[in-house]
């Protein structure tokens, strides 16, 4: 599911469905504070786990149908925690001791480092160069000089 995340995301939601993804990365849209345009993408692969899962549901472990629905699900559910609730602080900041977290919230940090739709790696969520994962100062959070 990551790798398939991340091209959807780098080529589809930075390229095609920029006007609807820019909701998300504009601060101010107000990160956190009620629902963003993205958020109807969160609803489709909601809407389509699902209609896998239901698809599936006569025979699961024969279906192929079955399983993808169910990846969706629990990849949407880490995602949601990790992206939505840790990363992004939606319905309240959230602190974790977890060193895996914290490198997956500072290189998302990274993806949301200006407002440009272009150049912003990485577009995974989970798999990213290590060196993403380290501390660093976000550009538009520089003082100007």
């Amino acid at each position: 599911m990551e790798v398939l995340s991340y091209v959807l995301h780098r080529w589809l939601l930075h390229g095609p469905l920029w006007k609807m993804h820019r909701t998300h990365h504009d601060p101010a849209h107000g990160h956190g504070d009620g629902l963003e345009w993205n958020d109807l993408f969160a609803v489709a692969w909601g809407a389509l786990s699902v209609g896998l899962i239901w698809a599936g549901r006569a025979d699961p472990l024969a279906s192929t149908a079955f399983p993808l629905g169910v990846g969706i699900a629990v990849y949407g559910v880490l995602y949601f925690v990790l992206h939505d609730l840790y990363a992004h602080g939606r319905l309240g900041p959230r602190k974790t001791g977890v060193p895996a977290a914290q490198a997956i919230k500072r290189a998302h940090g990274r993806h949301h480092q200006s407002l440009s739709k272009d150049g912003q790696e990485p577009y995974g969520l989970f798999l990213f160069p290590p060196s993403m994962g380290r501390r660093f100062e976000r550009k538009r959070d520089r003082p100007p000089r």
